[in-house]
């Protein structure tokens, strides 16, 4: 038997010694449960009553068996407390009176007895802790072995789980660790020159966007082995425990070079290390696993082929000593597709669906502006149990476009039902939206306007999808965007003399933001001229809630400000209640066929407004 199962036995043994111990204890304290405990005036009525036959007198209570009413019944006992400084002379008397054996004895017990029922739990808990710190600092493996790390190992040198064919829509990011494939296949070649390759590279991205998938696709394209652990899993209660692992993950990875090692999540233990006020926030553990992994990072050679890759969501939280030259050398931004990514993607996602003749993904495509692949890989899955549910032999166009609305605005709930009067504001409501997005010169085109109810909580929906890819928005495309959101309260407003309701409350929100941002970040007043106000909440960035957001501007400013942002909203009211009212008979019919319909199509839009050319207002 080799030492180390000599330790298993020895460690085993003691837990099962100190398990026997408490166990045996608890059943000490649970054996018996005692007898009740009744008032000083119920035992003395006892008494009285003759219902009691024996009674033990200790120096704290009085312990009485009751009289057991049958033969067979069960005892019964009752303990009271004495009263102190009490003559208890006609106590003595009443029991001989009554013919009562009592009895009397000192109540105490063992103070070794004692002084395991107090210190036994706790060396317990201290034994195992004081063996768990030494087992952590051997750094060997065995039971309590909390510095092993927990890194998910696939070795892709014989089986190819992910390559560059199973990621779409990132051909820039995959074009930049084209390099690193080169150089973990070849690494010969660049070393000749005196090259060095980077030692970390970091992927950052919105969530979603497929950034953990694409290192494990530089593995399988470069065949070698795959390290994966989250940052999260490197933080554990004691402190130490997360830098035993970074430790013990650098050591397999050197052994089995060349390979990458890849740690998602990073925020979870490289955020920027807390100084001055901000130490009251400070986390010991996460700390020391970040100086371990900075450390660990200067100290290994990349020459041996290993390349540390890491994904985060949140790169300006990150600590500057993790990003700097020599660490993370290279950070490659994972965006969210275009819609020739997005199309690509859902190539990817549905080559083993059976798809209708009728399918267009870019079509599809084209409706999910925004969308990452998370994103898309849920909507076609929508659009497969839809499929399923109706017992169709493939996957429609139709199935997509319900998988769409079902993603973006939520299942449709036909059995709400709303009253007459609702459902005819809210039918002006959208049909406010709508016209208005029919009517100004930039707004994105309407696809769909519908007074279902959904499961987001909206009573209705109007439906706008841009006609091309957007990175850039001018001034007037902004008040565009400011007018269709304020559709529907000027809708509501014309219909009913002034009297509104809560459904815009969302509407103002967003467009009071629009113009908040028009006002203080973008320069597009000329009042308060081209400058910015206010920073980029310094303190989201930092993670720390408490610090006041800094605030470069005066009170005078501030009122300047306020003036300015609601100039700009009553300047589009007014501008959208001018366009509403001098549309009104299409506004009405719209009106009306949404009433009866609940919604309407482009096409069935355009009908109604007699395909009157859009007037730019």
């Amino acid at each position: 038997m080799d030492k180390q199962k000599k330790r298993q036995w020895k460690f085993t043994a003691l837990y099962l010694i100190w398990t026997v111990l408490l166990l045996w204890a608890i059943k000490g304290w649970t054996a018996n449960p005692g007898p009740k405990t009744v008032p000083y005036s119920q035992f003395i009525s006892e008494l009285q009553a003759s219902h009691l036959d024996q009674v033990r007198i200790t120096d704290r209570q009085f312990i009485a068996r009751e009289k057991p009413p049958q033969p067979g019944k069960p005892e019964v006992w009752i303990a009271t407390g004495r009263l102190p400084n009490i003559d208890e002379t006609s106590v003595i008397q009443q029991l001989e009176a009554h013919g009562v054996k009592f009895s009397g004895r000192i109540q105490s017990s063992s103070v070794w007895w004692q002084l395991f029922l107090w210190f036994g739990p706790l060396l317990l808990l201290f034994g195992l802790y004081g063996y768990a710190m030494w087992r952590m600092r051997q750094g060997g493996a065995g039971p309590l072995n909390f510095g092993r790390n927990r890194a998910k190992i696939h070795d892709q040198s014989t089986r190819f789980d992910t390559t560059f064919d199973d990621v779409a829509g990132e051909d820039e990011a995959k074009s930049e660790l084209v390099e690193i494939i080169d150089f973990l296949k070849n690494p010969q070649k660049y070393q000749r020159l005196g090259g060095r390759i980077p030692k970390g590279v970091l992927l950052a991205g919105p969530p979603g966007t497929g950034k953990t998938m694409l290192a494990r696709a530089v593995s399988g394209e470069a065949r070698v082995p795959f390290f994966s652990m989250s940052g999260s899993e490197f933080v554990e209660m004691f402190v130490g425990v997360g830098a035993a692992r970074v430790r013990d993950l650098f050591e397999q990875g050197k052994r089995r070079a060349p390979c990458i090692m890849f740690i998602d999540e990073l925020e979870a233990i490289g955020k920027t290390r807390a100084t001055g006020q901000a130490a009251l926030f400070a986390h010991d553990e996460r700390e020391q696993t970040l100086n371990q992994l900075l450390v660990e990072m200067d100290g290994f050679d990349s020459s041996k082929g290993v390349i540390i890759m890491a994904a985060t969501n949140t790169p300006e939280v990150l600590d500057p000593a993790l990003t700097r030259a020599g660490r993370f050398d290279r950070q490659i931004v994972v965006d969210r597709p275009d819609i020739k990514g997005r199309e690509a993607i859902l190539r990817v996602h549905t080559r083993k669906l059976r798809l209708a003749p009728g399918v267009d993904l870019a079509v599809i495509a084209g409706r999910t502006p925004g969308m990452v692949g998370a994103d898309l890989a849920n909507i076609v899955n929508e659009a497969a149990l839809r499929a399923a549910r109706r017992e169709a032999d493939a996957i429609g166009m139709r199935d997509f476009e319900e998988a769409v609305d079902r993603v973006t605005l939520g299942f449709e709930q036909r059995t709400r039902l709303m009253s007459a009067d609702d459902k005819e504001r809210v039918a002006w409501h959208e049909a406010g939206h709508a016209l208005v997005a029919l009517s100004v010169p930039h707004a994105d085109i309407v696809h769909r306007v519908s007074i279902i109810p959904r499961s987001i909580g909206a009573l209705g929906h109007t439906l706008q999808l841009p006609a091309n890819e957007k990175y850039i928005m001018t001034q007037p495309e902004l008040e565009d965007r400011i007018a269709v959101m304020l559709g529907g309260r000027a809708a509501e407003a014309i219909k009913y003399g002034g009297i509104v309701s809560t459904g815009a409350a969302d509407d103002l929100e967003n467009a009071t933001e629009l113009a908040r941002q028009m006002v203080m970040r973008f320069g597009m007043s000329s009042h308060l001229g081209q400058l910015t106000y206010g920073h980029l909440e310094a303190s989201r960035f930092l993670r720390m809630p408490f610090l006041p957001e800094e605030r470069n501007y005066s009170e005078r400013t501030a009122q300047a400000i306020d003036d300015e942002i609601r100039s700009l909203m009553d300047r589009q009211y007014e501008r959208v209640r001018h366009v509403l009212e001098d549309r009104l008979d299409p506004l009405k019919a719209i009106v009306d066929q949404l009433i009866q319909k609940e919604t309407l199509e482009r096409a069935e839009l355009e009908s109604l407004l007699e395909r009157a050319p859009v007037e730019s207002v």
